[in-house]
């Protein structure tokens, strides 16, 4: 391989690589010696410089999946409560059951909250008292109103799976600061999105930008967790692995892949030291404790605040991208085609108290003002009922948050018509969202590109605005 197929963001010209391809072997060197926390001079987890000086350093991204109703969350409309049982006034566009009924107020009070006055519906107390912290969009879209399809798009710009994730490009792009873990973490309640795991991963760019998973049961990361009873045991294998996949690597011109596999197997033996720590709760207040809810009466509400604490602990030590899934318990996602008021009020049960708690403890630790918060699901409802009482997927307009570093707090962007259904004002997509991601993360979108198919590559396309309204 060429120096020139090191670019400024792919596979660093490392120490490892020249070992590689100066002796058979001399790579399980380094490998040996990272279980005894050893580190290469450079890796593509490098922290890197950015574009402008950054507002974020890290990124929390709890991913609702499903699409939280935004008529019942954070885009109140009364006219629903006026015109409840009739039919729609409005154009209404085909929907993916096609089961349409009449309009359906929402089952929740909305009420004013701090000194902006945000309206935030009864499903959200906790998160509703930081609400001078939020900047709510309204005026989202989405590129698809099918589950997979929306997905993809939220999470990479794409319609289609096998793209790069935001969190993949975060990694690409900015390294992390963490030593011994990775720069990109996925927090897997449990629930298994449509579309597939894929959507988090690194699709084209280095392997090494694919994201770990962490468990929230214990153990946390069961698949590094060593099987051999002695050190020495799992050391021969990895210089054995070295060894092999050093001389794969100079068989072939392009070993991109190999050498990923050899930084991964590194990481993977730090991690099994690194990971127990993070992991550990012990430690934290009891106060702590029970603000995020692991002394809930609801299991969901326990599960999901162990995630978030979590996610805390690892923006602390540097990761750079945390994604949070929620948990299958409660027997579907945020997606009541029927059941609104009961699916709902579990989904929400499960993730306000604890997300409410984190937005909290980040503020009062000084990590709120370098650490960006992302709250969205890949689309939102209809106002009007699909058969008595659920509510039918809604690719025309929804509501999203975001808080933290770089985020005007108090603020409300963009709007839906009188019954919420479709963008009137300052309409934004996917790719507008990512735009303002990296720009909080000092990172500007049009400039971080990868090679690949011939041309240079970035996570919004030729697309993505920012939005000076939500931006400090």
């Amino acid at each position: 391989m060429s120096s020139k197929d090191h670019s400024e963001y792919g596979l660093p010209l490392t120490r490892r690589h020249f070992m590689d391809r100066g002796a058979l072997g001399f790579g399980s060197l380094a490998l040996a010696g990272v279980l005894q926390k050893e580190r290469a001079s450079a890796t593509p987890w490098e922290p890197r410089p950015t574009h402008f000086s950054p507002k974020a350093r890290s990124v929390i991204f709890f991913y609702m999946d499903g699409g939280v109703s935004q008529v019942d969350s954070f885009d109140p409309k009364p006219l629903l409560a006026k015109e409840n049982g009739q039919r729609p006034k409005f154009t209404v566009d085909a929907t993916v059951f096609n089961n349409n009924g009449n309009i359906l107020k929402s089952p929740w009070e909305f009420k004013q909250y701090g000194e902006s006055g945000i309206p935030v519906s009864g499903l959200f107390p906790h998160i509703a008292a930081h609400a001078d912290e939020l900047a709510v969009i309204r005026s989202m879209t989405a590129f698809s109103p099918n589950h997979p399809n929306a997905n993809y798009a939220l999470h990479s710009g794409h319609v289609l799976s096998g793209r790069p994730s935001m969190g993949a490009w975060a990694s690409y792009g900015l390294g992390t600061e963490a030593e011994d873990l990775p720069s990109y973490v996925v927090l897997h309640g449990g629930q298994v999105p449509s579309g597939g795991m894929q959507m988090f991963g690194s699709g084209f760019l280095p392997a090494t930008h694919q994201p770990s998973t962490f468990a929230t049961g214990k153990p946390v990361l069961s698949n590094i967790i060593p099987r051999e009873k002695e050190l020495s045991y799992q050391r021969r294998k990895l210089q054995l692995l070295g060894e092999i996949d050093g001389s794969l690597a100079q068989e072939y011109e392009h070993v991109e892949a190999i050498q990923s596999a050899i930084l991964n197997y590194e990481m993977a033996a730090r991690m099994q030291l690194a990971v127990p720590d993070v992991a550990d709760i012990s430690g934290e207040s009891e106060a702590t404790r029970k603000a995020y809810g692991l002394d809930a009466r609801y299991n969901n509400t326990r599960t999901y605040g162990r995630q978030c604490m979590m996610a805390r602990r690892l923006v602390e030590r540097g990761v750079r991208f945390v994604e949070l899934t929620i948990n299958p318990g409660n027997g579907d996602r945020w997606d009541q085609h029927g059941g609104l008021r009961d699916g709902h009020s579990k989904n929400a049960l499960a993730v306000d108290q604890p997300i409410g708690a984190l937005i909290g403890d980040l503020k009062a630790r000084g990590l709120l003002e370098s650490t960006l918060l992302v709250f969205s699901g890949e689309f939102g409802r209809t106002p009007f009922a699909q058969g008595r009482d659920g509510r039918d997927h809604n690719p025309q307009g929804f509501s999203l948050w975001m808080a933290g570093g770089g985020i005007k707090g108090g603020t409300i962007y963009g709007a839906t018509d009188e019954y919420g259904y479709r963008v009137v004002q300052n309409k934004l997509t996917v790719h507008d969202l990512h735009a303002n991601m990296l720009h909080c993360l000092g990172m500007d979108h049009k400039k971080l590109t990868y090679r690949y198919g011939g041309r240079d590559v970035r996570l919004t396309d030729v697309h993505g605005e920012l939005v000076p309204e939500i931006l400090t």
